[in-house]
């Protein structure tokens, strides 16, 4: 399929509300893609800009977090190493990010010269990670698949919310973020009933064949359920055949 075809799978399989986000880790420009300018308060914040356009940016684009500059293994300037050493030493004395969980937060193996965000429809070249915005019970298909899939149920991530990214790319396996506070203060898509899933660019046409089917299938599943409580409210007690016939 194309990736507009993936896009639009994945939106009506799972009725997301915002549009897959290509995530493409590159040595080099594409072609008519356009550079991100002005500022940005940090990496995560182009995930919601991605949602209405394609645009790359370079490492001095993501300066203003130290953080997401690290997870995503970015050429640093002094400044921004300062300011990641300050970070992260102010978050030791929160008991937030302690000294000993700093080497558990992935980090990307790769050192990408530009990161291109866009709608996945739009995705000028394979992307390494496509990001969904998602509610819990999208979230049920979607862990369900990658079950099906990588044979193992996806790890649920906390903070840095941007550490998924490298989750997915560096393991090509699918993550569940549930945020971070900073990616919730900086992003307006990201309320308190949305979490992130990433799903590597490698599986992407293989995960979004289960998630089209057991989409499906959770649909049928979930209309048998409420007719067969209806009945065992009623009083009665339907075989699953009675259950299914009633539907």
């Amino acid at each position: 399929m194309s990736y507009s075809e993936l896009s639009e799978t994945l939106t009506q399989s799972l009725a997301l509300t915002q549009p897959p986000i290509a995530v493409c880790l590159l040595d080099q420009l594409p072609a008519g893609v356009a550079l991100w300018t002005g500022p940005a308060p940090a990496g995560c914040r182009f995930w919601q800009e991605a949602a209405t356009r394609l645009f790359a940016t370079q490492p001095t684009d993501h300066a203003n977090c130290a953080i997401g500059q690290y997870t995503h293994n970015l050429a640093m300037t002094p400044a921004s190493e300062k300011d990641l050493g300050d970070a992260l030493a102010i978050f030791d004395s929160l008991s937030y990010v302690r000294k000993q969980d700093i080497a558990a937060i992935p980090v990307l193996q790769s050192r990408p010269q530009y990161v291109v965000y866009g709608p996945l429809a739009l995705a000028p070249a394979p992307p390494d990670v496509v990001l969904l915005f998602v509610q819990s019970g999208q979230t049920l298909i979607l862990s369900e698949a990658s079950w099906q899939v990588e044979g193992g149920m996806p790890p649920a991530m906390g903070r840095p919310a941007c550490a998924v990214v490298a989750q997915a790319a560096n393991s090509s396996r699918s993550a569940l973020s549930l945020g971070c506070c900073g990616a919730r203060a900086y992003l307006d898509i990201l309320t308190d009933d949305v979490a992130l899933y990433a799903l590597p660019g490698p599986k992407l046409e293989e995960l979004v064949d289960r998630i089209k089917a057991l989409a499906s299938a959770n649909t049928t599943l979930s209309k048998f359920h409420q007719v067969r409580r209806h009945a065992i409210e009623s009083g009665n007690s339907p075989t699953v055949m009675e259950s299914l016939a009633a539907m």
